[in-house]
């Protein structure tokens, strides 16, 4: 008789967050896990603790849609178990601590000369590795900078340069419209943001009406783009001259949410009317053309 297979435990997906916008991707077995759960993951030699925040197959679709993609269905790094009270508790330690390495970061950088902000630092949960974020215009070289870091706080230290847009998702705030930053809530990737999408809604190019709290274009610029765009296209192009029952006439401009069309004739004199009575005029204008 022919033996029986015994059947592969099934591996789990998960989406996990640590502080402020970074997260990762890991599988787990014989576990059972939830969104909002503290959990013990495998890191970069050595152990950190995070929060779940997806798991299955929405984990897995937001690793798919992240920069770069990801490797589906089965991360290398794992789950490893749930995370104790008092392991939460110390990591609200390490949280506290952090504003006197940030401090401590920033004397450092002044002491060497070094043209850099420091934006944010974050323990690994063992204390095996220190993440330091800062911002420069310029490459910096910090090689001395880093080797002082690690006689200071005697761990491996790990600067990382971000742009003014990831700091602003890192740190958080409140954004022009009253609600906190799409970047450091929701988002789940920073798209490049052009000024053609603010030319194509017809708002202000002025930049201090269209910029965010990091000094670059809103991100929400992108949110109703596809909308005002096709919306759009109903509507003759502005500048185009048509002919309707009073000839000639000149497009001056469009208004997609009212639905009307401004006109300006060959003597200058301007009408505005709703589209629906235009495409009318212009079909009647046609017809007695062809008659």
């Amino acid at each position: 008789m022919a033996g029986t297979v015994a059947a592969r435990p099934t591996v789990g997906f998960a989406e996990v967050r640590f502080k402020g916008t970074r997260k990762d991707y890991f599988a787990f077995d014989r576990l059972d896990v939830a969104p909002g759960q503290h959990v013990i993951v495998e890191a970069d030699r050595g152990e950190d603790l995070g929060v779940v925040t997806a798991v299955g197959a929405v984990a897995e679709r937001k690793c798919s849609a992240s920069k770069g993609g990801c490797a589906t269905p089965a991360p290398e790094k794992r789950i490893l178990r749930h995370a104790r009270p008092d392991e939460v508790a110390r990591l609200d330690v390490l949280r506290r601590d952090e504003e006197r390495v940030r401090a401590e970061t920033r004397t450092l950088v002044v002491k060497h000369g070094l043209k850099m902000k420091v934006t944010e630092a974050e323990w690994q949960f063992d204390r095996n590795k220190l993440l330091i974020y800062f911002t420069a215009e310029k490459r910096v070289d910090f090689r001395q900078l880093v080797r002082e870091l690690a006689r200071t706080f005697r761990t491996r230290i790990e600067l990382r340069q971000i742009g003014v847009r990831d700091e602003a998702a890192l740190l958080g705030g409140v954004g022009r419209c009253g609600r906190e930053l799409c970047c450091s809530t929701w988002l789940p990737e920073l798209k490049p943001v052009s000024l053609q999408l603010a030319k194509d809604q017809r708002l202000s190019l002025n930049p201090a009406q269209i910029s965010g709290c990091c000094g670059r274009l809103m991100c929400c610029l992108m949110y109703e783009h596809r909308t005002y765009v096709e919306a759009r296209r109903r509507f003759p192009r502005e500048g185009r001259k048509i002919r309707t029952e009073r000839g000639l006439e000149r497009v001056v401009s469009v208004d997609i949410w009212r639905d009307l069309v401004s006109l300006k004739d060959e003597k200058g004199e301007r009408r505005t009317l709703p589209l629906a009575e235009l495409k009318d005029e212009v079909a009647r204008a046609q017809r007695s053309q062809r008659d």
